[in-house]
């Protein structure tokens, strides 16, 4: 796997986790 698909797929799980956090505080 390169870098620039590491990277992209670390983005991607912290957008879902902050998304699910954002959700459980409302």
């Amino acid at each position: 796997m390169s870098v620039y698909q590491a990277l992209m797929l670390m983005i991607a799980f912290a957008t879902l986790v902050l998304a699910l956090n954002d959700k459980n505080k409302k």
